[in-house]
């Protein structure tokens, strides 16, 4: 078979395209409710339930952390709030973010490397968002999880420029676009703190790129021996 007749999602990691129809279902089945096409009357309100029961709020985390309980319908929530989004359309961002990150940081890495990244980073992000807002704001949406995988793309350009001692700088190029795009937005219509977890996500996945991609640990161990 020739290349031109090749699916293009054959080169795309297994899980990211799990991942994409797992979020993309979810979505549908919002959506296709909302106009009362499955469910009945009660599915006009899914999404709203769904926020509810899976989306994150800081007012939980801090509710744990003073109580030092961790309920696990609480717990779930720092991975499940990025399974559900505002949106059709968030959840089109998302997963064409996931599509193009996750083949490239799966090619570089692994599919477990991906996978990993992307639940690390929704916790992480969830967590920093938890402790710096720690209000009633629910948090909902792939995009942390999504930005940790941006994370893991600019670790990998950093390095790669690292190599041919290019400016690294350069490798922060799309986060710093895409923070700006949302500065703009928030002007413009109205700020959201979301975007704080993003930012953490991005974090979360660019350390621990470090330690993920071939031979990192074997580096951060010579390393230490040597200091």
């Amino acid at each position: 078979m020739s290349s031109q007749n090749q699916s293009p999602f054959n080169s795309v990691p297994p899980v990211v395209l799990a991942l994409c129809l797992v979020i993309m279902g979810i979505e549908l089945t919002f959506s296709l409710g909302a106009r009362g096409l499955i469910g009945g009357p009660q599915a006009v309100g899914w999404r709203l339930q769904a926020l509810q029961e899976y989306g994150f709020g800081g007012h939980q985390l801090w509710w744990m952390i003073e109580t030092h309980q961790w309920p696990f319908d609480l717990v779930k929530r720092f991975i499940s709030y990025a399974f559900v989004n505002g949106s059709f359309t968030q959840a089109i961002f998302v997963c064409v973010f996931l599509l193009a990150m996750g083949k490239m940081v799966g090619e570089a890495m692994n599919d477990i490397a991906v996978i990993v990244i992307f639940v690390v980073s929704a916790i992480g992000g969830a967590l920093v968002y938890g402790l710096v807002i720690g209000e009633r704001v629910a948090l909902i949406g792939g995009f942390p999880a999504v930005y940790g995988l941006i994370g893991a793309f600019t670790y990998l350009l950093w390095q790669s420029l690292a190599n041919v001692g290019a400016q690294q700088s350069r490798a922060f190029s799309l986060i710093a676009f895409l923070m700006g795009v949302q500065l703009v937005f928030g002007l413009l219509f109205g700020g959201s703190p979301e975007w704080i977890a993003d930012l953490a996500g991005f974090g979360t996945g660019f350390l621990m790129s470090f330690f993920l991609v071939p031979g990192g640990w074997k580096r951060i161990r010579a390393r230490i021996r040597r200091e």
